[in-house]
């Protein structure tokens, strides 16, 4: 079984703002499988997908600092091991719309993935989707807990769509196929 989860902050006040993209894109995983997220045996929300591999979708209910508890719990109670896991994060080292994929490394300052780490080590794939770091006088916590500027709707849209199906590539081909298919660039946009 293959998990994903996505990383965010529960609660309505935080839809849509750049640290939940994470959930935004597992969100767009489910919805093109046709599937529902419902409550879980841990402290998170999770979709399935029945097929030749089960597929786990997951929202962790937890505070994005706290990510780690509700994952390892997850991997716990399905019995998922760490190279089975896709965790999907916002990255403000990444301009807006930029993917990156890895099969394990640091937290990079991300306290979802620092948090993760704490529970499960290093040894996890990740797929950061850029939300660029903004203006640099306003403080990064202000930034990441802020919503998507009006301009900037159809590149997360793109983006949105871009890590859904990078996730899906997950689920069948690994995550080397998704680092030579989505590092690197966007083959939809000129630099």
């Amino acid at each position: 079984m293959k998990l994903i989860v996505g990383l965010g902050n529960p609660g309505a006040k935080y839809r849509g703002t750049r640290h939940n993209i994470g959930f935004a894109i597992v969100e767009e995983v489910a919805r093109r499988a046709g599937v529902e997220f419902e409550a879980a045996p841990v402290d998170a929300l999770i979709a399935r997908i029945r097929g030749a591999e089960p597929v786990l979708l997951a929202k962790p209910l937890t505070f994005m600092n706290e990510s780690g508890r509700a994952v390892g719990e997850l991997t716990r109670y399905f019995k998922i091991e760490p190279a089975e896991l896709l965790v999907v994060v916002d990255e403000v080292q990444l301009p807006l719309a930029k993917l990156r994929a890895r099969p394990r490394g640091s937290a990079g300052g991300h306290n979802g993935l620092k948090s993760i780490i704490e529970y499960l080590g290093t040894d996890f794939s990740r797929l950061r989707a850029g939300v660029g770091r903004g203006d640099s006088r306003r403080g990064l916590a202000d930034h990441v807990l802020a919503r998507f500027e009006q301009d900037e709707l159809a590149e997360v849209e793109r983006m949105t769509t871009r890590a859904a199906e990078a996730s899906e590539m997950f689920i069948t081909s690994g995550i080397e196929a998704v680092m030579n298919e989505f590092n690197g660039g966007d083959s939809a946009t000129t630099e």
